[in-house]
């Protein structure tokens, strides 16, 4: 979610009547408590899009993560195959792919736990703001009541006001989290004739360990 989108909702939800009863001094009050209530509900509509996207790219990270676990699967019985057959060519190119499912699932994985905890908070979220906006509403309801009933003065609403403000900010800390967006890590540049040793290197580390797998098969058998 976005940061601005967070800070709407921390302020939404956190936010006390004290502003709203300052602005209502020189405005219809009523008005000032619709427009309010019309920004949580816009908020809400974001906050359920953003939740929307989350879920959507959740799904397709636990989809992925099941089709990389069968694919290792499966090529563990066909590298098994492929050495039966005296075939190290292939066992190898079976072991190879194996070991770059297995660099990707770490990756997988965080991803679907950042998913889940981001639908976590984003509903959390949406809680919030209904019961924000089920208080705004009694509170309007509440002075609508005092106005037509001519028993509560301006002095007494705003009074009344403050009491929910001060109950309403109890909650505030719960949601002053902002979600962080994952960036990458840059790298610092390498001379041209070293990237290339360390690429040579790695490609002789990733070979070594391949004929290692394959060894330890072919002792196994």
């Amino acid at each position: 979610m976005s940061e601005t989108l967070s800070r709407r909702v921390g302020r939404l939800v956190s936010g006390g009547f004290h502003a709203l009863v300052d602005a209502a001094e020189n405005m219809a009050p009523e008005a000032v408590m619709n427009e309010n209530i019309r920004e949580i509900e816009r908020t809400i509509d974001e906050v359920r899009a953003e939740l929307g996207k989350v879920l959507a790219h959740k799904h397709l990270a636990a989809k992925k993560l099941a089709d990389e676990g069968n694919r290792h699967e499966a090529l563990d019985a066909q590298i098994q195959a492929a050495v039966a057959a005296g075939r190290d060519d292939l066992a190898q190119a079976g072991i190879a792919e194996q070991m770059d499912i297995e660099a990707r699932l770490p990756v997988l994985e965080n991803t679907l736990a950042d998913g889940t905890a981001q639908e976590k908070e984003l509903e959390g979220f949406i809680a919030a703001l209904q019961a924000k906006r089920r208080e705004m509403q009694q509170a309007l309801q509440d002075w609508k009541q005092a106005q037509q009933a001519g028993t509560v003065h301006a002095q007494a609403s705003g009074s009344r006001l403050n009491d929910l403000a001060r109950q309403a900010e109890k909650s505030a800390h719960s949601f002053e989290r902002v979600l962080q967006n994952q960036g990458g890590v840059g790298l610092n540049p390498t001379a041209a004739d070293q990237a290339a040793k360390l690429k040579d290197l790695e490609d002789l580390s990733r070979q070594n360990r391949i004929a290692e797998r394959l060894a330890a098969l072919k002792a196994g058998k």
